[in-house]
């Protein structure tokens, strides 16, 4: 139900490496890496569901309205985050060099398929 669009949105990626429909519980609903790659993407959203809960709570306390998107740029790997619902997130894992611009849309695109599905 969920790989489809995972698989999707990472092909469609120039850089896409692997896509993740996770809980803010840290508890992974559905993952997707694409072939050749060895991410442990499960792990990756397991750690970043942490900060983004932090994230949501400044927001919270800041009255500056919910989170929506959170982005991640390390040396070595690129993390964008959009959140579906109070409850769930979609991540895209990108190399430092991928399309940055067309992950945010594809994922911005296949949200409501998503949300409609949780």
């Amino acid at each position: 139900m969920f790989k489809e669009p995972l698989q999707k949105i990472v092909d469609n990626v120039e850089g896409g490496i692997a896509g993740l429909v996770m809980g803010f519980d840290g508890i992974a609903v559905e993952s997707y890496t694409r072939e050749g790659h060895k991410m442990d993407i499960t792990t990756v959203g397991m750690e970043f569901s942490f900060i983004l809960t932090q994230v949501r709570k400044a927001a919270e306390i800041l009255d500056v309205g919910s989170v929506q998107e959170v982005s991640i740029k390390a040396e070595k790997l690129l993390i964008v985050i959009r959140v579906l619902s109070p409850e769930y997130f979609l991540a895209l894992a990108l190399s430092p060099e991928g399309n940055f611009g067309k992950g945010r849309y594809l994922m911005r695109v296949v949200a409501p398929r998503l949300q409609a599905e949780l």
